[in-house]
């Protein structure tokens, strides 16, 4: 029997296979881990049929909700639903989906489409994709990373796409080569919202935020790297910011991103910090 298997440590859904992968692209390299318990799998037909699991939608403010899975599966991360003036987009994406999902969805409008932050977080795109009719939206950089290849996953180019007025994928790089986020010109009452994932991510104390190449395994980013990052994102127009584990900086997140970025520069340069 083909089973579009299910990785239980990432939540990365594989192509069609008659016997388990006998690893994990995703887990299998520094960014991310394989299980202290070994490499395990699942389907998303048995994830539905153990009755355990369920995906909540919250409202966060005027045209954004959370979608989060619990109990939490995976890397456990937040998908945002963003509802624009005509257009809907899935930003990031959570291995869990079933009929109550759909139909919760479709009452607030449906999806057009799903925008993609990095590999961690492709999940069960496909599956969205498919229950929507939407295409998915990739960075060709990241190309090599999908697991579940589809007809509807778009490999976009370049350091920018606008899928729709105002709301425009940006390709900063730093966690993967490909990394995005996502501006929202028009969201926060048209003060402009930021969607990071972990691209760039929230710590502790919401006043900051942090960049790595590796969160699991602490590898930092070179200061080079942060720069460019920080350059790119002075340059977008937004007052919050949203991350991918629904820690949110809700004032001043632009001078917050560029302080954060010259904390974390200064430390690696050993300017910082008398230890």
């Amino acid at each position: 029997m083909l089973n579009n298997y299910i990785c239980q440590t990432c939540g990365v859904q594989y192509e069609n296979s008659i016997e388990k992968p006998k690893e994990c692209k995703i887990c299998g390299e520094e960014r991310q881990y394989i299980s202290s318990n070994g490499q395990t799998w699942t389907t998303l037909e048995s994830m539905i049929k153990d009755g355990t699991y369920k995906n909540t939608i919250n409202f966060e403010e005027e045209g954004l909700y959370s979608i989060t899975t619990s109990p939490s599966f995976g890397i456990g991360q937040t998908a945002y639903f963003i509802k624009d003036k005509n257009f809907n987009l899935l930003w990031d994406c959570i291995s869990y989906i079933d009929e109550n999902t759909i139909r919760e969805i479709e009452a607030l409008g449906g999806i057009d489409a799903l925008a993609l932050s990095h590999p961690h977080y492709y999940s069960s795109q496909v599956e969205w994709a498919e229950a929507f009719n939407a295409p998915i939206y990739i960075h060709e950089d990241d190309k090599e990373w999908i697991t579940r290849p589809s007809e509807r996953i778009v490999f976009w180019s370049g350091e920018s796409l606008e899928l729709e007025e105002g709301i425009i994928i940006q390709r900063v790089g730093g966690h993967y080569k490909g990394g995005s986020i996502l501006e929202w010109k028009n969201g926060g009452n048209e003060s402009g919202i930021l969607l990071t994932g972990d691209i760039i991510r929230v710590v502790a104390d919401r006043q900051w935020v942090s960049f790595m190449y590796s969160y699991a395994n602490f590898i930092p980013l070179p200061g080079s790297t942060v720069e460019r990052i920080s350059t790119r994102v002075i340059e977008l127009k937004f007052t919050r910011l949203y991350d991918a584990f629904h820690r949110i900086i809700k004032e001043e997140a632009r001078q917050r991103v560029q302080k954060s970025a010259t904390r974390y520069i200064e430390a690696l340069n050993g300017t910082r910090f008398n230890t």
